[in-house]
């Protein structure tokens, strides 16, 4: 425990409080106001939490400033190479990277549960054809609670892992299902003997009449985005699900929160943003007024997937997924190529540019991606499910945390009040 303090005064009354100074393993060190009420009588006001702590966390490290993502203290970049995604998940779940017998157990694990019950079936044809696929994986996620009686007790270790496990196998399989409703097509069940990454492709796309070719490119283009998304610290998303987990509520039902949170086009839908400004932009020739469009504040136009509330630097994942989109433009070529190169060129001569330079605007993780899952033939409106997919092995992750630490609370944020005062009712007759 530190015994480093700060010291607020209250200037109208002139009386001086002490708060502890906590710190972590890295980054800033933090007030802990958790006394600051009944001490002063004042709450503090930070209007979406960009200088509140709201949980102590050992999962994920970011620092924006230097551009550095770590989960369980292993840098992102030694990850995305070197790991499959289901290595990342048992990471982000245990705490440390598994030997070869724990993955394989991990692995055969997520075999086990990857099939839905078979009357969810059912479920999935009560949606309208045309649904969004988001629409369809929050209800359907939400609904898992109504068929695992046998583990939602939640102050039990062994039913909150067979519930964690449970959610990262079944995610992709209810994100297929999702897929072929929209587009009439068979369901297709999943094989054990592909890997996470490729089972899902096979859903995805195989049909009946044909014989399925996995692609290792593909695979491995996913398995990379999969680990740049599985976890990114507190975001919208997250405190949504450690919210929702704070109640008490069973973790189907959280995760449930967090995938209809990162529906949101400012958090999961943001790549379908820049896919909307590429198509928009058109050609290379028109980059450069654009650019002074998004200079322009009077101007609705704005430079999507450059800049985050996070990174004052590069995003690491940029530089990573960057990569990515080389290699799988290679093999894809077709129609959506020349939005790579008009991405690349945009990218170009905004990092040239005074204006996004002095603001720190450098791309993000979702200016490519976008680009990368047009071409491995995903439709648009099946971008933030894949996200979902990711980020599912990190809610799990915050949610079990969560639930082993024995000073969690029910959230309860407060607020800045500024409505009528008191006043007294007034007889219809009499309003006016």
């Amino acid at each position: 425990m530190s015994d480093e303090t700060v010291t607020l005064t209250v200037n109208r009354t002139g009386e001086s409080h002490e708060f502890l100074v906590l710190h972590g393993t890295e980054g800033p060190g933090t007030i802990d106001i958790s006394k600051l009420y009944g001490k002063t009588g004042l709450f503090t006001y930070d209007q979406g939490f960009v200088s509140t702590a709201s949980c102590n966390s050992s999962i994920t490290y970011i620092d924006g400033d230097e551009g550095i993502l770590r989960y369980r203290g292993y840098p992102i970049e030694q990850l995305a190479a070197k790991c499959a995604y289901t290595e990342v998940a048992y990471l982000l779940m245990y705490g440390d990277l598994p030997n070869s017998e724990q993955h394989d157990k991990f692995v055969t694990d997520m075999h086990r549960y990857a099939m839905i019950n078979e009357s969810l079936t059912n479920f999935f044809k009560g949606f309208r054809y045309d649904s969004h696929p988001m629409a369809m994986m929050v209800g359907v996620m939400g609904s898992l609670s109504a068929f695992y009686h046998d583990s939602l007790d939640i102050n039990n270790p062994e039913h909150r892992e067979f519930s964690a496990q449970r959610m990262i196998a079944k995610v992709p399989t209810i994100a297929a299902a999702a897929y072929k409703r929209n587009n009439g097509e068979p369901f297709v069940y999943p094989r054990n003997e592909y890997e996470y990454c490729g089972n899902f492709l096979r859903m995805m796309f195989s049909t009946p009449c044909c014989d399925f070719k996995l692609d290792p490119v593909a695979e491995r283009a996913l398995n990379v985005l999969f680990i740049l998304h599985a976890d990114h610290e507190q975001n919208a998303s997250t405190s949504t699900v450690r919210l929702a987990a704070s109640s008490g509520a069973n973790p189907f039902t959280c995760i449930s929160a967090g995938i209809a949170s990162l529906w949101g086009p400012a958090h999961g839908g943001a790549n379908e943003a820049v896919l909307d400004m590429l198509h928009e932009i058109g050609d290379v020739k028109n980059i450069p007024a654009y650019i002074e469009r998004a200079k322009d504040k009077d101007d609705p136009f704005r430079l999507m997937g450059f800049g985050h509330r996070v990174y004052k630097n590069y995003d690491p994942r940029a530089k990573i997924i960057r990569e990515v989109a080389d290699e799988v433009l290679e093999r894809y070529v077709g129609e959506d190529t020349p939005l790579f190169d008009l991405a690349r060129e945009l990218e170009r001569i905004a990092l040239e540019d005074d204006y996004f330079v002095e603001r720190k605007l450098y791309p993000n993780v979702d200016f490519y991606s976008g680009i990368i899952y047009r071409a491995l033939e995903f439709p648009k409106n099946m971008f933030t499910p894949l996200f979902a997919i990711a980020r599912t092995s990190g809610w799990v992750s915050h949610w079990m945390e969560m639930m082993d630490d024995p000073s969690n609370r029910i959230g309860r944020p407060r607020q800045l009040y500024d409505g009528e005062a008191e006043r007294s009712h007034v007889a219809m007759q009499y309003r006016k």
